[in-house]
């Protein structure tokens, strides 16, 4: 089946349609098409000789549309600059790309800013809008590839510095698994031993009648406040690991 694709210009948001259709030679074709409605679509369809016979919204698994991560930007910022590199208008790059993307949160990121630079906005104040997703060094490279007229070759060399930094990204996250595997396990076994091991050990102890020696003793001790606060130790660091993360994720790196 052949496949056709095209992007409207428009004033007002746009969403990405999928469609079906027949050419002028009878052909079956399809396409994604970003537009403000389905009658848009229609009319630009018909305006280019197709005849549409399916026009729905592009539908996205994952409910909400999934979270932007640094990898949907390196991926994008590869395909930004080989557009421009094509000499695609980069409205129209925007508009592609955004049509094209598979998770809902990356095509609205492109097409608020796709409606910035349509709005007279320069490319590079229009992704200092979004810092959690485009840093000091994207936006000040982006401004020094636009005012020396060298856009795409700045682009390309961030698209490259994006995929390394992805990559090492990876391997260090991948080096430090087993540790963190190991470190989880020992505290996992750790609150069993001081919860349900010690108490047994403790009832032995007393029928000695002796004092028990001091790190003895403070194994002891420490067992009966875990027991004692557990839910509450438990709850303090769950908020804090969450609060922690919450933040992390919302803060410019």
């Amino acid at each position: 089946m052949a496949q056709a694709s095209t992007a409207i210009r428009s004033v007002a948001r746009d969403v990405p349609f999928n469609w079906e259709g027949r050419d002028r030679k009878g052909q079956k074709v399809k396409g994604r098409t970003v537009a403000q409605n389905e009658q848009a679509v229609r009319g630009e369809l018909r305006r280019q000789g197709i005849a549409a016979t399916r026009i729905r919204k592009h539908s996205v698994r994952g409910g909400k549309g999934g979270k932007v991560n640094a990898g949907d930007i390196a991926i994008f910022s590869r395909q930004l600059a080989t557009m421009l590199g094509a000499g695609i208008p980069l409205v129209q790059a925007f508009e592609i790309i955004g049509a094209g993307h598979d998770k809902p949160a990356m095509q609205r990121l492109l097409l608020e800013i796709k409606s910035d630079i349509e709005g007279g906005t320069s490319l590079h104040e229009a992704l200092g809008k979004h810092p959690l997703y485009f840093d000091d060094l994207y936006v000040n490279l982006t401004e020094a590839g636009e005012q020396a007229g060298a856009l795409e070759s700045l682009l390309d060399k961030i698209a490259t510095y994006k995929e390394k930094t992805e990559a090492i990204k990876k391997k260090v996250k991948k080096a430090l698994f087993y540790p963190a595997a190991v470190l989880a396990v020992a505290f996992i076994v750790t609150i069993i031993l001081l919860i349900f091991v010690i108490p047994q050990f403790e009832s032995l102890f007393k029928g000695f009648g002796a004092d028990l020696p001091a790190f003895t003793q403070a194994v002891i001790n420490l067992s009966r406040f875990v027991q004692n606060n557990g839910i509450y130790i438990g709850v303090v660091i769950g908020a804090g690991v969450y609060t922690f993360i919450y933040f992390h994720k919302r803060s410019r790196k």
